[in-house]
């Protein structure tokens, strides 16, 4: 999904309405028709911008008219609605308390961070607009609540997050680029009056002819596959109507109702329009000239041709094609003109481009897992406080509330009665994100040769760490031991100047360093994080695990630590850095379980590529 440009300034005072830009506009159609027209998503708007757009909607809905603002941490029964604790305690009976959505009917609901906001919530969202209404059935509740709403989201969304398509299918507009633009006292005054003239309008105007139809046609050339689209422009197209004081839709009224709601949705360059019969359609500029006709035969050319007793009747003089009015071509190719004719040069390219990068992003910042300890909160769950799970206080009141009376409690001196049953503790929601542990090979005399590489390697996935949140660690063998020069961190500057004053020299200790590598990545695993260790080595071991030379005992013992490696079930690739890889090196890597991947002349943006590809293969299983 694409977005549509805001111009940065609103025309003059005494401009017409065509003048206002498409900031003003949006806010104008959002208030006359609020709950058909579902919301706008900001794309990543400046806290001032989104401001004073906000103070413009704001004064453009009806006096009274609530507008509501929620953070993305709100929880459920904020939103919607729940039990009413304190009433419900003092009473000894159930009491419901409205949610924000509820307080917010008729109005309008802002979400900042909308794309951070919890799965549960969204969907509760996506509920509300299509019902039109909030729907609370659970805790021994059935309660139903009128919430014709409109809403606003804040998309601040980095790299691969976004907002669920939803969602987004319920929002009819979609403003990118908003910047603060000043609206004096008399354009918001006059601005107000033609949106309250238009809302008492706006239930009289009626369909203009086909231009329904090709809204529809319209959508289905720009590639939209959802029905809610034509919808929704349609209802913009009829509340700009009443905004200009007409009671039929007309071709304007289409043309920046699809301007405005289906161009951002745009995935698709629509077909250019076939031409009229007897018309000749011009050869692109870069395709040859069509081969001329050859000559007639001699014979043809001498044959002397008969003359005709009258003069032949003059042709018929076809018309041009240029004076054909716009009444014999269908209404979806004039929508079709209109829409192009509006919009700027390259516009419609720039839009599709954003759309396909959007659909093209692949992968996540970091896998959403339950837990009980760690995280963003999300909500409770029956249990009880054991092992580290905290106690939900207000959950548990709020469970054992409504039994009260039946269990005897009538009287507020006393204590409340709980149950096992009643016992709620808190849920949380962490983001897991990746430990790549480098673990390099740093013995012999190419060792600078491959720890230039792994510097590469680790500096440039440390630039990508801080929006994936990939952590990067460093191990270095040599001699008889192994040594974490680099503990997991984001820290670019750090990690440099550890790598430059990485050592090299002496035996192999390959057994040594496994071990290592499993006793790191375990100790991500219960940090919250996803391991991905990367060893670089040519794997010849020729150092024992007790520090005695000789390469029997160091491959079998290499062998036994890549077995307990495979046990440990943390992903690997091992990078077989040496200039001839030999067999024995790639049974080691089969032993751990590793990706094996020959590469006598390593570079660290090939390297960078197969720890990318085995992150993301690792994230699919």
């Amino acid at each position: 999904m694409t977005a549509v440009t805001a111009a940065p300034m609103i025309a003059s005072v005494d401009a017409p309405l065509p003048a206002w830009n498409d900031a003003a506009l949006i806010a104008a159609l959002l208030a006359i028709d609020p709950t058909g027209l579902g919301g706008v998503v900001l794309d990543h708007p400046s806290h001032e911008a989104a401001r004073e757009w906000l103070e413009l909607v704001r004064a453009c809905l009806p006096a009274g008219a609530p507008m509501r603002r929620v953070p993305a941490s709100v929880t459920e029964d904020r939103l919607f609605g729940g039990v009413d604790l304190a009433a419900t305690l003092t009473t000894g009976r159930l009491v419901v308390e409205p949610g924000v959505l509820a307080a917010a009917d008729g109005g309008v609901v802002v979400l900042p961070m909308a794309e951070r906001a919890n799965a549960s919530v969204l969907a509760g969202l996506v509920e509300v607009l299509d019902a039109h209404a909030v729907r609370v059935e659970r805790e021994g509740i059935a309660a139903r609540h009128e919430a014709r709403v409109a809403l606003v989201c804040y998309d601040e969304s980095a790299d691969d997050e976004s907002l669920p398509a939803a969602l987004t299918d319920r929002l009819a507009f979609r403003l990118i680029g908003l910047h603060v633009y000043a609206v004096s006292a008399r354009t918001r005054a006059s601005l107000t009056q033609a949106v309250g003239a238009a809302r008492a309008r706006h239930a009289q105007v009626a369909d203009g002819g086909d231009w329904l139809g090709a809204v529809c046609e319209l959508a289905s050339a720009y590639g939209i596959s959802s029905l809610r689209a034509p919808l929704l422009a349609w209802r913009a197209a009829r509340a700009h109507a009443a905004l200009h004081g007409r009671d039929v839709v007309t071709e304007d009224d289409a043309t920046v109702a699809s301007r405005l709601v289906l161009l951002p949705r745009a995935v698709t360059m629509p077909a250019p329009p076939p031409p009229p019969e007897g018309e000749e359609q011009e050869p692109a500029p870069d395709q040859p000239p069509p081969d001329e006709p050859p000559p007639p035969p001699p014979e043809a050319q001498q044959e002397p041709q008969e003359q005709p007793d009258t003069p032949p009747e003059p042709p018929e003089t076809p018309p041009d094609q240029d004076e054909e009015s716009d009444d014999a071509r269908p209404p979806s190719d004039i929508l079709r003109d209109a829409v192009a004719a509006s919009l700027p040069p390259g516009m419609l390219e720039q839009l599709l481009a954003r759309s396909a990068a959007m659909r093209g992003v692949q992968g996540r910042v970091g896998e959403e897992t339950m837990s009980l300890l760690r995280g963003r909160p999300r909500g409770s769950r029956q249990g009880e406080p054991r092992g580290g799970a905290r106690l939900h206080l207000l959950e548990t009141l709020r469970t054992a509330a409504p039994w009260q009376r039946v269990r005897g409690r009538v009287d507020r001196s006393q204590r409340v009665a709980l149950r096992k049953d009643d016992f709620r503790v808190r849920r949380f929601i962490e983001r897991t994100g990746t430990t790549v542990i480098f673990v390099v090979d740093a013995s012999g005399s190419s060792a600078l040769a491959r720890l230039s590489e792994a510097k590469g390697a680790i500096e440039l996935l440390l630039a990508e760490s801080y929006a994936r949140r990939d952590r990067v660690s460093l191990i270095a063998f040599r001699g008889t031991t192994a040594e974490t020069l680099l503990p997991a961190t984001r820290a670019l500057a750090r990690a440099k100047k550890v790598l430059a004053a990485l050592p090299g020299g002496g035996g192999t200790p390959m057994a040594t360093a496994i071990d290592a590598a499993v006793l790191a990545g375990l100790a991500a695993q219960r940090a919250g994080s996803s391991p991905l260790v990367v060893f670089l080595t040519d794997g010849r071991a020729n150092i024992a695990r007790d520090g005695t030379p000789g390469r029997g005992k160091a491959g079998e013992d290499a062998l036994a630590s890549a077995r307990a490696f495979a046990q440990s079930r943390v992903s690997a690739l091992f990078v077989d850095t040496s200039l001839r890889p030999d067999a024995t090196t790639r049974a080691l890597a089969a032993a751990m379980g590793a990706r094996y991947v020959p590469l006598p002349s390593a570079n660290s943006d090939a390297l960078r590529g197969l720890v990318r590809t085995v992150q993301q293969q690792a994230a699919g299983t």
